[in-house]
């Protein structure tokens, strides 16, 4: 999940973007550190804060290495 470079992209603190979205600062770090998933609603509103597709912002810059 790409919202942590997304959120530091746009100068906003944890804290701002949890009001944005609805939920607290401590569910925005843990979405930020893989220990959460965001609902759908909370996913779709944090791509739309961030003008992005849903696909986007769950997009990991990882390459396939094969096996």
């Amino acid at each position: 999940m790409r919202l942590k470079e997304l959120r530091e992209r746009c100068g906003m603190t944890q804290k701002d973007l949890a009001a944005m979205v609805g939920v607290s600062r401590k569910t925005i770090s843990a979405y930020e550190r893989g220990r959460a998933t965001p609902s759908l609603r909370v996913a779709l509103r944090l791509a739309e804060v961030f003008g992005v597709r849903l696909e986007e912002l769950f997009k990991e810059d990882r390459v396939w290495r094969g096996f």
